[in-house]
């Protein structure tokens, strides 16, 4: 009998990056590891994100986003829930005063966090009751379309995932909820492939190959650029079985630095 394959569930997540001067990286992203008791990934270094919201697709939120961002957008909703998930993951929040139309700084980030940060994480309040409330515009502008992975058909779970790129506000102090994830950490591409391969974090494949393909620029401008002008390529990774083991495989066209690989332990899970 044919096995049933698991729906898709969009989901969204994001890579608030900024520059820095260190040994091995000219610039950083934020992560954040998992809590033990999350059913996937578990326990792994990831970038802030999760499922995208019912409420994260309500057409009233356009008239709360910049006008060049209201027009039909296929990938609205993954942005919504990027920025959602930021604020509720990370502390960052991607948004504008309408009065005043710059990002909301650290004094009103606080406020907002201590008020709508944890019931918008219980689905006690929306996005949109959010910024309805509080005069905010969501500066989807600001993100760049990274990359696009849908879980294999293989797996009992499986997420449409987009991942996009911004550049964190400097004045807005990223920290980790203590709910979902229960760490976080500032770090660069190299340093993160570095103590993945020690053992120190534990990084699961498509966050591997996004925290590499990250590495290959020198600064944030440069990759929020690229994001903006160059074309996404989805992955969808495909099972092969040999007698050495299982392998998964990607479409060069995604111009990650391998194609084939063997299949992380995670995966499983």
């Amino acid at each position: 009998m044919t096995k049933e394959i698991a729906p898709l569930k969009p989901a969204a997540t994001v890579l608030l990056v900024r520059d820095c001067d260190k040994e091995q990286d000219t610039l950083e992203v934020f992560m954040v590891v998992r809590h033990h008791q999350i059913d996937f990934a578990s326990g792994a270094l990831v970038f802030p994100g999760g499922k995208v919201d019912d409420a994260d697709t309500d057409a009233a939120l356009v008239s709360h986003l910049p006008e060049s961002e209201r027009r039909e957008d296929p990938l609205r909703s993954f942005k919504v829930a990027c920025i959602r998930e930021s604020f509720e993951e990370a502390n960052i929040l991607l948004a504008r005063n309408r009065d005043t139309g710059k990002l909301v700084t650290h004094e009103r980030l606080e406020k907002l966090a201590s008020k709508y940060r944890m019931p918008l994480q219980n689905g006690e309040v929306t996005i949109l009751q959010m910024v309805q409330d509080e005069n905010l515009e969501l500066a989807t502008d600001l993100l760049g379309h990274f990359a696009h992975w849908v879980t294999p058909t293989f797996m009992p779970k499986r997420f449409d995932t987009h991942f996009f790129v911004a550049a964190a506000p400097p004045h807005q102090l990223a920290r980790h909820d203590g709910e979902e994830s229960v760490d976080s950490v500032w770090a660069g591409p190299n340093e993160i492939q570095a103590k993945a391969d020690a053992g120190e974090y534990t990084v699961i494949f498509p966050t591997r190959m996004n925290v590499e393909a990250l590495g290959k620029f020198a600064s944030v401008d440069t990759v929020v650029a690229d994001a903006n002008a160059t074309h996404t390529v989805t992955v969808l990774p495909e099972m092969e079985v040999t007698e050495e083991g299982r392998y998964l495989l990607i479409p060069k066209e995604a111009g990650y630095s391998v194609t084939r690989r063997a299949v992380d332990p995670l995966m499983d899970k």
